[in-house]
Parts: C-alpha cells; structure tokens; sequence
C-alpha cells in the first residue's frame, strides 16, 4: 500500500450541502477502492494565486489516504468530471506502508480532532 496526500480546489460558491455531498463522495472513492483514509482537513476559502476559469478565490481541501494506483486513478477521474473541481494535486508520500500504520495513524488523527488542544484550553481558561 502506498501513502498519498492529495489538494484539491472546488468552488467557491458551492452551497454548503453541495460541497458535503462533494466531500462524501471523495471519501466513498478512498473506501470503495479499499483504500485508507488518513486525514481530511477542510482548508476553506482561499484567494488563489491565479485566475482559473474565472475565479479568483476557491475552496481548499488537503486528504491523507493509503490506496494503489486504482484509487488515486478513479479520484482523478470523477475530479476531472466534476464541474465543481478547478483543480487537484496528488502526490506520493510513501512507497510501502503498512496498513495497520495508517489505520493507528488515521486513529491518532481522528482522536486529536475530537480534543481540543492544550493551548486552546490554557487560552480558555486564562479568558
């Protein structure tokens, strides 16, 4: 199994279902494929660099995931069909990864985004 990191730029003016249903649908590709998903981190509104088909701002999204080639392949080509996606990066991150790496890593993952930080509570509590 290999480890990529993909960014992807929907957007901007997506409504908020239509973006929700946009983001299920690339985690179903990452499961269906038997793929792991690591990370999804939601990066938000952005001003990009350059106009691309008329937008100045687009909406970012950076996903962690174990998978081959075939889940990486069948993302690009659903991206590529989507009118909603302006653009998409996939890069390698890791050759031969142990699943039970990623799923311990996805766990970490998950786990640091149910609790809040030590100094988001420190700042709470010095309020």
């Amino acid at each position: 199994m290999r480890k990529y990191e993909t960014v992807f730029i929907s957007h901007p003016d997506l409504q908020e279902q239509a973006r929700k249903d946009l983001f299920e649908k690339v985690k179903n590709i990452v499961a269906k494929e038997n793929g792991i998903l690591v990370e999804f981190d939601d990066w938000g509104n952005k001003k990009l660099a350059y106009e691309i088909r008329k937008n100045t701002r687009g909406h970012y999204v950076c996903m962690t995931f174990g998978g081959n080639g075939d889940t990486v392949r069948e993302m690009e080509r659903i991206f590529r069909l989507d009118d909603s996606i302006l653009k998409f990066m996939t890069t390698l991150k890791a050759k031969d990864v142990d699943p039970e790496e990623l799923k311990q890593e996805a766990e970490q993952t998950a786990n640091a985004d149910e609790q809040p930080s030590e100094k988001t509570a420190e700042a709470t509590e010095t309020d």
